[in-house]
């Protein structure tokens, strides 16, 4: 039974919304974390609302955030308990995906699921494992948790982009390659950028390729005079 999340939005600048954004936190964080990434984005994308769900769980590690699964080496957590966390937190942002689309009226195919770290591991377990196609995943920073096995949890293909830090410490941007190579074999179209000198984080040119990535996907025409 999936659980329902308490989730932030920013509603459509132009009061009408024609596309949805859903971002996706990292672990420790909560939805406020990357909802402040509507600022620099509404101006462009004047037709799209944003939502931002917590994480079900309180955060082990941090007290004060969210977390989709618990992580065994950051918070002594065991195997299991991080595989039954994922498989819960999947019914869960399924669930709020199916929510986000009748509360706005829109198909599928005007939904965009943006993910960070743990965000973007749960984006690309679920995302392709729904019924109908989404515009697109824009992963940040993160990886493919089931990497032997999953070309057979696929349905669906949206096209994705990765970013990714090359100084990052957190998720080595090793994992930006070993992403790539699994989603292109699983019949994906990916597209990648390197944020040179950043971490674990979204630097302003990976914003700016990922707000041109969301806009052809949505069919929105970008004027960045």
């Amino acid at each position: 039974m999936a659980r329902e999340l308490a989730y932030k939005k920013k509603d459509a600048a132009s009061g009408k919304t024609d596309s949805v954004v859903v971002f996706l936190h990292g672990y420790g964080a909560d939805g406020a974390d990357l909802l402040g990434l509507a600022d620099p984005l509404a101006p462009h994308m004047p037709d799209t609302a944003f939502y931002a769900p917590d994480a079900p769980e309180k955060c082990s590690g941090n007290p004060f955030g969210f977390q989709w699964f618990p992580i065994p080496w950051l918070d002594g957590s065991s195997e299991e308990a991080a595989r039954q966390g994922a498989d819960a937190a999947h019914e869960d942002i399924d669930a709020f995906l199916d929510m986000v689309i009748a509360e706005e009226g829109i198909t599928p195919d005007r939904l965009i699921v943006f993910g960070f770290s743990q965000g973007t591991m749960m984006s690309l377990r679920v995302v392709p494992r729904r019924d109908a196609e989404i515009a697109g995943i824009v992963a940040f920073s993160g990886r493919i948790l089931d990497t032997e096995n999953y070309a057979e949890t696929v349905k669906v293909r949206p096209p994705v982009l990765l970013v990714h830090g090359d100084a990052d410490d957190m998720v080595p941007v090793a994992h930006f390659q070993e992403s790539g190579d699994i989603l292109t074999g699983a019949g994906f179209t990916v597209y990648g950028h390197v944020q040179e000198g950043t971490g674990h984080g979204i630097a302003p040119a990976g914003l700016s390729v990922a707000l041109s990535f969301m806009a052809d996907r949505l069919g929105i025409a970008l004027d960045r005079g």
